[in-house]
């Protein structure tokens, strides 16, 4: 969920506000199918569209046909008995349920392009259409030497038109015929207003055979038929696209053309008998023809406004101009919109019980969150234009930067420009300074401001005066998205890795106790590997006297209590034990398909965070790095009392006498070929500075050396005790301030600490 940057002021000024959509996506369904063999009556039934027997679509001129293989159906039940004379093999589970309704998507789109064009307007079409669709294809004879980034680019391998066009539909038929309702091809010199298409197809259907565009008659134009001009680009059904494959070898050896957009209209005509129409079910498909030196930005006629393609467009400057120019006329339309509803639920508001008062404001979004109880209030944070009084360390005053600073300055700034909107050209504001700044986020509405602002006030006869008002805002939140990502399952084998100094080695019994617990006895998919990191001294005698001895009694104990577990472990010398140089150990001993989680010896493993390991950690994708709570002293917390009894880590007591500690980065899970990638980019700067392996962690090398998603998120089923932490002052100066914060702010909460001070002090007076 994101805020939108619309700011609203509150009464009188008339707000202009952007609504809350949900988005939905298609989930799996709890209904299952019995694989059987391919021979047995409900198998065939199935095959063969026997579920839509009987059915009748509607014809374009209003009558009925009885074509089964049409899309709008009449559905019929078909009773199975299961015969229990022959056996049936496993239940078959596709993954979404659209595949097993055969549901498909509404829209394709390909862009036919060149190797000269596709740096430069196919990279424009791509950025002003690609992400309003689905799929958007790029098709072209050759590639060029650096195709662009991020576009999906299908090269034919020859660059005759002719032949473009024909692999074109070729491709889209055998590759998508079956995935999508509607295939939309265009030029690269075309501006599409994508979300205009959309509404166009969402209003055709999917069933009928059509050839929709711009009507273009033949050369001569003897004949009636027309064929759809490729420069304003066309819709094919999916089943025009079905019945005319067969004809495609047949039209590209008897169809002479020279434009492509002719030759398919020709193979369309004669082998299938439909011309381009330009207007279908009363929709008429709208285009617009952009003169030669026009000015996009000037142009405001009726048939630009309402076109859903403007061809020809010779450069990609104003293939972005087009993008502006439509994009100010859809925000146009859109806050004239939202002013009419407003009117409209205002004037409804009086036949409602509450009357007039029940319309709360802002007109259309939800009214102010009302908390039942003291402990649902939502706070109200305190700012000026230099300081904000709630920080995220807890303390009660820091400067205001960043994000903050940029919010505080827009609200402002949108403040005085609503007020002279309001009031000009009677009066002029200046804002002169502000007072008092309050702010909070009402997770219904969106994040509400109160300002105090000191204003300098014109009037038109030139005389000014400071006056003070209080004026309240609301950002409302827009539309929720939903971010495609890639494909991830809870089945992954995750491998727990186990960095182990000798300081550290007191606390490995608790470990292997959880990681019994929590993985070896619920069979989890997890293996464990200890990394012993010996130092000079300890590693020259080794022979003698092993630092290690007692924890590799412990894992040889695990293994025996484990016949089918095996523990196994590497040794290291190292005086800089860096996590970079640790993990190119480890990284060369595993596939690179492997799932790695960079343990600590405090943490305890369990099962829902290893869950949460394997959804996140995404390859190629994202790396996830989880915020451990760190719980606090019990020395100080509890030194005179017992501490609170914890029976899991998802007990309510666990995560109250502790925080999240934000300054630790030894918790990670990432896959090997992500890391690997990265130290590979990586090896280019160690030979200009060899400390580097020193002064990064791995949270930082995958911040500067990787383009993955670095994903840093609070996670609650990862819990540590309180311990004081052996800071290394070998290590980088930055990963060393780090560990030393950790340990102060990890000792207790500021008032635990006021009251020891307090109590030493009474101790002392007395």
């Amino acid at each position: 969920m994101r805020v939108s940057s619309l700011l609203t002021l509150f009464r009188p000024a008339l707000p202009l506000v952007l609504g809350l959509s949900l988005g939905f996506s298609l989930s799996l369904l709890m209904v299952s199918w019995t694989q059987g063999n391919a021979a047995e009556p409900c198998g065939d039934e199935l095959a063969n569209g026997g579920l839509f027997q009987g059915s009748q679509r509607v014809d374009p001129q209003g009558g009925y046909g009885g074509d089964a293989g049409n899309e709008d159906f009449q559905p019929r039940i078909i009773p199975y008995n299961k015969d229990l004379n022959k056996s049936h093999k496993k239940v078959f589970r596709t993954r979404y349920i659209n595949t097993e309704l055969g549901i498909r998507d509404r829209l394709l789109v390909g862009v036919l392009t060149s190797r000269v064009t596709l740096n430069t307007l196919a990279v424009a079409v791509n950025r002003t259409v690609a992400h309003h669709f689905q799929r958007t294809f790029f098709f072209t004879g050759l590639r060029s030497p650096k195709p662009p980034h991020g576009m999906t680019v299908v090269a034919h391998g020859d660059d005759r038109p002719v032949w473009l066009m024909y692999e074109t539909v070729r491709y889209l038929h055998k590759h998508h015929g079956s995935e999508y309702d509607w295939f939309y091809l265009a030029q690269d010199d075309t501006y599409t207003q994508a979300e205009r298409l959309a509404e166009l197809v969402g209003h055709l259907s999917a069933g009928q055979d059509l050839y929709m565009g711009r009507p273009e008659e033949f050369i001569g134009g003897e004949e009636r038929a027309r064929y759809c001009h490729g420069g304003y680009g066309y819709l094919l059904s999916r089943s025009l696209l079905a019945r005319l494959q067969p004809h495609l070898d047949t039209c590209r050896n008897d169809i002479l053309s020279a434009r492509p957009d002719e030759w398919l209209g020709r193979c369309i005509i004669d082998y299938l008998g439909l011309s381009c129409m330009g207007v279908h079910q009363e929709v008429r498909y709208r285009y617009f023809e952009l003169r030669k030196n026009a000015d996009p930005e000037r142009e405001d006629s009726p048939q630009f406004t309402s076109a859903f393609t403007v061809h020809p467009v010779s450069e990609a400057d104003i293939m972005y101009r087009l993008h502006k120019r439509f994009s100010q006329i859809k925000l146009k339309q859109t806050y004239l919109q939202i002013q009419q509803l407003q009117i409209q639920i205002n004037n409804l508001s009086a036949l409602t019980p509450e009357g007039t008062a029940g319309a709360t404001w802002p007109i259309g979004i939800n009214p102010a969150f009302q908390p039942k109880t003291r402990f649902e209030v939502i706070n109200w944070e305190y700012f000026t234009e230099e300081h904000i009084y709630s920080c995220a360390d807890g303390s009660p005053k820091c400067e205001l930067r960043g994000v903050d600073r940029a919010d505080v300055s827009a609200v402002l700034e949108m403040a005085v420009e609503r007020l002279n909107e309001r009031y000009q050209p009677q009066l002029r504001f200046r804002k002169h300074h502000l007072l008092n700044g309050y702010r909070r986020f009402d997770p219904t509405r969106g994040m509400e401001y109160t300002l105090d602002l000191a204003l300098e006030v014109f009037t038109q006869k030139g005389h000014s005066q400071i006056i003070s008002k209080r004026m309240g805002l609301l950002r409302p939140l827009s539309t929720v998205e939903i971010i495609p990502m890639p494909y991830v399952t809870e089945a992954t084998r995750v491998q727990v890795i186990l960095p182990v100094t000798a300081r550290e080695q007191d606390y490995v019994g608790n470990f292997l106790d959880m990681y019994a617990m929590n993985a070896l006895d619920t069979h989890d998919n997890v293996l464990l590997t200890f990394l012993f990191v010996y130092d000079p001294f300890d590693a020259q005698r080794v022979s003698q006297a092993d630092v290690f001895a007692r924890v590799k009694s412990m894992i040889t104990e695990v293994e025996k209590r484990y016949s089918d577990v095996k523990i196994p472990w590497i040794s290291v010398k190292t005086e800089v034990p860096s996590q970079v140089k640790l993990m190119d150990i480890i990284s060369k001993k595993h596939p690179v398909d492997t799932l790695f989680f960079l343990a600590s010896t405090w943490t305890e493993v369990n099962a829902d965070f290893l869950n949460r390991c394997r959804m996140n950690a995404i390859s190629n994708w994202q790396v996830f790095f989880p915020i451990h709570f760190q719980e606090y002293s019990p020395a100080i917390v509890y030194h005179d009392q017992q501490p609170s009894a914890a029976g899991s880590y998802f007990a309510a007591e666990v995560l109250r006498d502790g925080r999240f500690d934000r300054h630790v980065f030894e918790e990670a899970c990432f896959y090997n070929a992500d890391y690997m990638a990265a130290r590979t980019k990586m090896a280019t700067d160690i030979v200009d500075n060899d400390d580097l392996l020193e002064s990064m962690d791995i949270y930082e090398t995958f911040v500067r050396y990787s383009g993955l998603h670095v994903f840093r998120a609070v996670e609650p089923a990862l819990v540590q005790k309180y311990v004081q932490r052996a800071c290394n002052p070998r290590l980088s100066e930055d990963i060393y301030h780090r560990c030393m914060l950790s340990n102060l702010e990890g000792l207790a909460s500021r008032s635990h600490l006021a009251m020891a001070l307090f109590e030493q002090e009474q101790a002392n007076s007395t």
